[in-house]
């Protein structure tokens, strides 16, 4: 699960940081200095209450869950091409079939409460999912998971599965057996005492801020050198900005406008930007599944997908900052080659109004009087959700009403709290949801077209798991096709069945691509340096990245 923190503020922002971030553990972020007092602050995108959760196979778990107190066997570096680099694993090997995976692990790993780690937990760990279908949100589809010896785990699985190998690899956490053997429902569980072997262990918790205290049994020497990371919530976009132009945040994913001008005078701040996903208009579209509205009939949301004007969208809400998307959901430049007709590498940029107003016209819904449509009595009105403070989400919100309004749709706007809208999603109670789409377990485009198949949605009022098809969206063509595609190592192969999978998806649009979102990211020097840099991305730098941040908070050290 990667989240976008999307706040577009203005640059005269009044500098007030929210009182719910100035509280709790750890003070400001003024803990420069010696690795034993140094401390940082991080804000990366919480907007409301926090709800505690470090449980790694549930949605709605914390972002440091993954990266900073669990690990994976590998990392993927999304920032750049290099291999994967060994993390709690140090080898790997397939059988010829594709269905058994052998892993060597690695010696010398302690949890944080000084129990030794062995390839027996990672045996544990897939079984554990292999035995708990809520928690396999992936699909995984094992027959066995055992540890031959304290080095060595091997996965058996009931189909060639070498797709799945990134998947498994760099995406699932593993857990202590000796802890989570005496957890009676990992279903149900929020494991509030996580232990794990990642740098930073949990310090404290309240519903306004929470920190991250260094691992002391951490395997890699030297590091963590930053002792403690605070996490704050921000009532309003606002402080956000307050926040970082005062010093009292070192770390923060966020969009805002005019940032080279913001940081004109401001000597400790510094950005990347590592454009990555593509922001979407999810739909709940199977009335199958128990989605209801509108958005249920592919017409509409074909119709929605002409309407946009996305060159307007991209001045009025992504400062100029987006780049073009692909209805394929796959980045045009990077994945050129994996998309089969090229008619469909990119979206349009201007709206095609007359289009729109044709498909609807054809699928039965009429204007009335008041210049909404409306079909058999519904009326084609629809409610889309973003999270309270996401500003530029907000504003894309304002401008496809006028422009949704033109071929006569209502789109009415509702901003919830980040855990709110998360749960909606996930759960399948919504009608529209502005979210972003990319960054699977790797580039293949296997896990984009994931959140396409059957096997990771559910029906709605039941959750559809991590990183699921959380548009409840079903195509036997398309399930066929993502299981075929899993099945083969041979990328010929693969594009085949991406083809077959682009041309349903294309059609249907249970995600309507908008444009691919900038990633910006800001940095303060004042209280730690070594920074992910233009020059140096050694990870991908956003606040909310699983694994990533991790790799981030490893490599940073004080500033002298």
């Amino acid at each position: 699960m990667f989240r976008l923190t999307r706040i577009a503020v203005a640059a005269a922002a009044a500098l007030t940081l929210a009182a719910a971030g100035c509280s709790g553990d750890g003070g400001k972020a003024n803990g420069g200095g010696n690795a034993a007092n140094s401390s940082i602050t991080i804000f990366n995108g919480s907007t409301g209450t926090i709800v505690e959760q470090w449980n790694p196979f549930l949605p709605n778990f914390l972002q440091p869950t993954e990266g900073l107190i669990y690990e994976a066997l590998y990392w993927y570096n999304f920032a750049s091409d290099a291999d994967p680099q060994p993390m709690l694993a140090t080898a790997f090997s397939w059988d010829t079939t594709g269905k058994v995976l052998t892993i060597t692990t690695r010696d010398g790993v302690k949890w944080s409460d000084g129990q030794p780690f062995t390839a027996k937990d990672v045996a544990y760990t897939f079984d554990l999912n292999r035995r708990t279908p809520a928690l396999n949100a992936t699909g995984l589809k094992l027959v066995s998971s055992v540890a031959t010896d304290d080095k060595t785990a091997v996965l058996t699985f009931e189909k060639p599965s070498f797709t799945d190998e990134a998947q498994v690899l760099g995406n699932t956490p593993i857990v202590p057996q000796h802890v989570w053997e005496k957890i009676a429902d990992p279903t149900k569980s929020i494991n509030p005492n996580p232990v794990g072997t990642g740098p930073y262990k949990l310090k404290s918790f309240s519903a306004q801020s929470y920190v991250m205290e260094k691992n002391p049994n951490y395997w890699q020497p030297g590091k963590p050198q930053i002792q403690n990371v605070r996490y704050i919530a921000l009532a309003t976009a606002d402080a956000a900005t307050a926040a970082l132009t005062g010093g009292q945040v070192d770390w923060m994913s966020s969009f805002l406008p005019g940032l080279d001008q913001l940081l004109k005078n401001q000597k400790n701040l510094t950005y990347v930007n590592t454009p990555a996903l593509t922001t979407s208009i999810f739909t709940c579209s199977s009335a199958e599944l128990g989605c209801k509205g509108p958005q249920t009939d592919p017409a509409v949301r074909q119709a929605l997908y002409y309407a946009l004007n996305r060159d307007q969208l991209n001045k009025l809400a992504g400062g100029g900052f987006a780049e073009t998307a692909s209805p394929t959901m796959l980045l045009p430049q990077r994945d050129k080659d994996w998309i089969a007709d090229q008619a469909n590498l990119t979206v349009p940029g201007t709206a095609d109004v007359a289009k729109a107003n044709q498909i609807l016209d054809a699928a039965g819904w009429a204007k009335g009087s008041d210049g909404i449509r409306a079909k058999g009595g519904e009326k084609l009105s629809l409610t889309i959700q973003t999270v309270t403070g996401w500003s530029d989400y907000i504003s894309l919100n304002d401008a496809m009403t006028q422009e949704f309004k033109e071929i006569g749709v209502e789109l009415k706007p509702t901003q919830v709290a980040w855990q709110e809208w998360n749960n909606n999603q996930v759960q399948g109670k919504y009608q529209l949801s502005l979210d972003s789409i990319g960054l699977g377990a790797s580039t293949n485009p296997y896990f984009t077209y994931l959140r396409y198949s059957s096997t990771t949605t559910a029906k709605v009022g039941t959750a559809a798991g991590l990183t699921g098809n959380y548009a409840r969206y079903k195509n036997e063509k398309v399930d066929a096709a993502v299981a075929a595609a899993s099945a083969t190592n041979d990328e010929a192969v693969q594009k085949q069945q991406y083809a077959i999978i682009q041309q349903e998806i294309v059609k249907d649009l249970p995600y309507i691509p908008i444009y691919v979102n900038s990633l910006l990211t800001e940095f303060s020097t004042a209280n730690a340096t070594g920074w992910p840099a233009n020059e140096n991305k050694y990870a991908l730098p956003a606040t909310w990245k699983n694994w990533d941040n991790g790799i981030v908070l490893s490599t940073v050290k004080p500033a002298k």
